[in-house]
């Protein structure tokens, strides 16, 4: 038997990360940091946070609306990436439904946005929602540019110099090798 080549030593081998990464352990960490941040902020923006904004003087309460509507923006788009993961995972959708809808989601256009007048008044619980969503974000995009695309190549392992000889000396002598 003769040993591999250079060239074949050298090959790839081509892995699909996308369906590999929607059946991980930090796939399903990312969904549910996700989703609990979507209700924190929800919840926070329908109770302490409209307490809060009620007694805002002008320029902050401005700042704030527009931080909010950033927030819950970001975290809806956010969500429907996760959850169009998840779909893909449980095969609840086809692979053109799958592109179709991942080409609505645009995540290039939620970042933090210009800096606004006031914000540095906000309360600190929406600036902490804001901190976590865009770091969220940042993570996502990452995952996505991964995804989008949608094959690595890898290298292949090289095969040991001393486990080829040894088999060819199990070949040639016809002895069971460990």
């Amino acid at each position: 038997m003769a040993s591999p080549t250079s060239k074949e030593t050298a090959s790839a081998v081509t892995v699909d990360f996308g369906s590999r990464f929607a059946e991980s352990e930090p796939f399903d960490r990312i969904y549910q940091e996700g989703m609990r941040l979507i209700e924190e902020t929800a919840a926070y923006l329908d109770g302490d946070g409209r307490h809060e904004s009620a007694g805002l003087p002008q320029l902050v309460a401005v700042a704030y609306a527009t931080e909010s509507m950033r927030l819950t923006t970001r975290l809806m788009q956010l969500a429907s990436w996760l959850l169009l993961q998840r779909a893909e995972k449980n095969r609840e959708m086809s692979p053109e439904e799958i592109r179709f809808e991942r080409g609505r989601i645009d995540l290039a256009e939620l970042g933090a946005g210009a800096a606004i007048e006031g914000a540095e008044d906000l309360p600190a619980t929406l600036r902490d929602l804001v901190r976590r969503s865009l770091r969220l974000h940042e993570r996502i995009m990452r995952l996505d540019g991964m995804l989008r695309d949608d094959t690595r190549t890898v290298p292949r392992p090289v095969p040991s110099p001393a486990r080829e000889r040894v088999d060819r000396l199990r070949d040639a002598f016809g002895t069971a090798s460990e």
